[in-house]
């Protein structure tokens, strides 16, 4: 059994390990008992893998990662159509990776690329399928799912037991409530729960957590609005937001994201009960 790897000596790899011979483990990163890093696999510099956790073949995982016990990272993904071709799972930097996560690397019929962006928390048995791309400070809780082909942007929050289908894009700075099935797109800034998942008023909490200006709280408020709550079709509505608001960068996320929608966009329930917004 032959371990090399890129500065061995700052690194720590557990006797009972196994690393591929083509495998890169950079300075100080640690490999944990019963672990398996497979061929061509790429380990940043401070990353922890714990122990009994498979590395599958080409896969790239940044700098200061934490990958907790019996996690699969880089397997074949779960489609028919996959013969083995050299596809990859590209993971970034400082992100949590809880026990029993799977990410499995992408199919042919893509970029070829699984992708996990920077300071994600990814909990117990979340699983994010081939050919996803998952952007920067996003929080994916217990048992959350993704299908093929799913993009996730930058500091949204998917709740536990959430389903979500393939070729699905949810948006920057949302929330999923739990247990919802999600077959549309979630736009950016809102939040959405349901079985079919249905839009429930702004994510005003997060976005106030963020940091985000009263000026320009008022302006997605405003977008939203226009979009979700007026009378007008899709068409009208963008026309609507681009005269209202022409200088506003968050308007312009809407229209970016309504137009590159390819599943449809989920709207607002007419009867939203005890789901209400806050102020």
């Amino acid at each position: 059994m032959r371990r090399t790897a890129k500065k061995a000596k700052e690194t720590r790899i557990d006797p009972t390990a196994y690393v591929h011979p083509t495998a890169e483990i950079d300075a100080g990163a640690e490999v944990g008992p019963y672990s398996v890093v497979g061929e061509g696999v790429v380990i940043g510099k401070g990353t922890r893998i714990a122990s009994h956790t498979v590395i599958d073949k080409w896969t790239t995982i940044g700098e200061n990662c934490n990958i907790f016990q019996f996690v699969s990272i880089g397997a074949a993904p779960q489609d028919l159509g996959y013969k083995g071709e050299k596809t990859e799972v590209i993971i970034g930097d400082n992100n949590t990776i809880r026990e029993f996560v799977t990410i499995h690397r992408a199919t042919t019929k893509d970029r070829g690329k699984t992708v996990c962006g920077s300071n994600n928390l990814l909990m117990n048995y979340v699983h994010i399928a081939h050919d996803c791309d998952i952007g920067d400070n996003i929080i994916m809780a217990n048992s959350a799912t993704l299908g093929g082909h799913v993009t996730i942007e930058r500091n949204a929050i998917v709740g536990g037991l959430v389903a979500i289908h393939q070729h699905v894009r949810i948006g920057a700075y949302c929330i999923i409530g739990g247990a919802s099935a999600v077959s549309k797109d979630i736009p950016p800034y809102v939040m959405a729960v349901g079985n079919r998942a249905h839009l429930f008023g702004l994510n005003s909490v997060g976005l106030r957590r963020q940091g985000f200006p009263k000026k320009e709280l008022e302006e997605i408020k405003r977008a939203y609005t226009i979009l979700f709550r007026s009378s007008l079709g899709r068409n009208e509505a963008l026309a609507e937001l681009k005269k209202e608001l022409p200088d506003s960068i968050h308007a312009q996320r809407y229209i970016d994201f309504i137009k590159g929608s390819k599943r449809g966009v989920a709207r607002e329930r007419t009867k939203r009960s005890e789901f209400e917004e806050e102020d």
